[in-house]
C-alpha cells in the first residue's frame, strides 16, 4: 500500500530516465567483492575458507551473490519488457554472455594452461579434461584443466567462479518458458509462483538444516525472479530508506541462521533495487563501460595465477588482492572494449533475424505462439505517463 504522493521504484526509475547510476556502481562493487571474497579461498585454502564461512563473516559474504542475481533480475526484466519478441530477448542474452565467455575459455585453456601445467604439452593437449574444458562456452561448466595449479592453496581449479553460470542460464531459460506459458505476461502469476517456490525451498532447507560455503544455486534463481517481480510491480513498491535498512538487517540475520537462507531472498532483493535506484554522479571510469562481467570472468583465473607464483607475499591477502584486482580490471576493460561492446553491436543482425521470424510466424497458423511478445506494460502510474 502507498499514498498517491509516495516515491516508488517506478518513479525513481523514470526520474533517472531508466538509467540510474546506482546500478552501474552496484555491478562494479559486487563484482569486486566477488574477487575480494575469493581471496580467502585462493590464499588460504579450503580449511580456512570453511572456518570463515562458519563464523560471523558468513552473512555479509553470502549476501554478495543474491544481490548480484536480484540486480540481474531487475535489469533483465527491463530488457525483457522492451524486446519485441522472445527472439530478441534470447539473442541479447547470447550476445551478452557467450562471446566474452568464449574468449575467457580460450585464454585459460590455450595461454594460461600450457604455461602453468605440470604435465608435458603433449599430455596437456591430449588429455580428455582439456577437450571437456571447452564445453564451458555452452554452459557445461568444468573447473579444471589438466595439471593446473595442483600446488596452489586452492588446488586444481582455474575458474571456480563459474559455478553460478548454470544458474544464471537457468534464470533466462525459466523466464523464456514463463513467457511461452503466458506467466511472464501476468505479473501476479509470476509473483505467486516465486513466493510458492520460496515457501517450498524454505521447507526443504528446514528439513535438511543446510548451510555452508556460499549460498545454494536455487537461492540465486529465486532472487533473480524477485528482481523481475520488483521491476514488474515497480509502480506499486515504495522507495523507502527505512525499508532499505530493515531489509538489510533482515537479510543479514537470515543469512546468519542455519537453514534460514531462503528467508533472505526477498529483503535482499529490496535492498539491491533500492541501492540501484540511487543516483550518484557517474565517475568517468564507471561511465566508460560495464566491466562487471569481465571482472567476474577473469578474477579467479588471475587470482590463481598470482598465487601460483609461489612467492610467500603473493599468498598474503593484502598483497594478493590489490595485484589480482589491478590485473583483473585491466583484463575486464580489454574484454569490454575488445569483445563485449563489439558483440552487442550485432543487435542490428538480431533485429533482422527477429523480423524474419515474425514474417514466418505470421504466415503459419498459430505462429504468434512460436515467437510471443515477452511482456506487457502494466500498472502505469501517473508519474510515468
Amino acid at each position: 500500500m502507498r499514498s498517491p504522493l509516495a516515491t516508488t521504484l517506478g518513479s525513481r526509475l523514470a526520474d533517472a530516465k531508466n538509467r540510474p547510476s546506482g546500478f552501474d556502481y552496484m555491478r562494479l562493487v559486487l563484482a569486486v567483492l566477488v574477487v575480494a571474497s575469493h581471496t580467502i579461498n585462493v590464499c588460504y585454502g579450503h580449511k580456512f575458507t570453511q572456518a570463515v564461512w562458519s563464523g560471523p563473516a558468513r552473512a555479509p559474504l553470502a549476501l554478495i551473490l543474491p544481490m548480484f542475481f536480484a540486480l540481474s533480475g531487475f535489469l533483465v526484466a527491463g530488457s525483457f519488457e522492451r524486446c519485441r519478441t522472445i527472439v530478441s530477448f534470447c539473442g541479447l542474452r547470447v550476445l551478452r554472455l557467450l562471446p566474452a565467455l568464449a574468449v575467457d575459455t580460450l585464454i585459460a585453456a590455450l595461454l594460461i594452461g600450457p604455461f602453468f601445467t605440470t604435465l608435458s604439452l603433449h599430455q596437456y593437449f591430449t588429455d580428455p579434461e582439456f577437450r571437456a574444458y571447452f564445453l564451458n562456452i555452452l554452459g557445461d561448466v568444468h573447473f579444471a584443466l589438466p595439471g593446473m595449479f595442483a600446488n596452489d592453496p586452492w588446488p586444481d581449479a582455474i575458474n571456480q567462479q563459474l559455478w553460478t553460470l548454470p544458474f544464471e542460464l537457468a534464470c533466462y531459460v525459466a523466464l523464456t518458458i514463463a513467457s511461452y506459458a503466458g506467466m511472464a505476461q501476468r505479473p501476479h502469476l509470476l509473483l505467486a509462483a516465486s513466493i510458492g517456490a520460496n515457501v517450498l525451498l524454505v521447507a526443504l532447507a528446514h528439513r535438511s538444516g543446510s548451510a555452508g560455503m556460499t549460498v545454494h544455486g536455487p537461492m540465486l534463481v529465486l532472487c533473480f525472479f524477485y528482481g523481475v517481480c520488483a521491476y514488474q510491480f515497480r509502480n506499486r513498491i515504495v522507495w523507502s530508506s527505512w525499508l532499505c535498512v530493515l531489509s538489510g538487517l533482515v537479510a543479514v540475520i537470515c543469512l546468519s541462521v542455519r537453514g534460514a537462507d531462503y528467508f533472505a531472498a526477498l529483503p535482499a532483493t529490496y535492498l539491491t533495487v533500492f541501492l540501484g535506484l540511487t543516483q550518484p554522479r557517474r565517475h568517468r571510469f564507471v561511465a566508460s563501460g560495464d566491466y562487471s562481467y569481465g571482472i567476474f570472468l577473469y578474477g579467479f583465473p588471475i587470482q590463481q595465477t598470482v598465487a601460483a607464483m609461489h612467492a610467500p607475499a603473493a599468498l598474503t591477502w593484502y598483497v594478493h588482492f590489490p595485484i589480482s584486482l589491478a590485473l583483473t580490471l585491466l583484463f575486464a576493460m580489454i574484454s569490454w572494449h575488445g569483445v563485449e561492446k563489439r558483440a552487442l553491436k550485432l543487435r542490428g543482425l538480431l533485429d533482422r533475424i527477429e523480423t524474419g521470424a515474425l514474417h514466418i510466424a505470421a504466415a503459419v497458423p498459430g505462429g504468434r505462439y512460436l515467437v510471443p511478445a515477452p511482456a506487457v506494460r502494466i500498472t502505469k502510474s501517473p508519474t510515468l505517463e
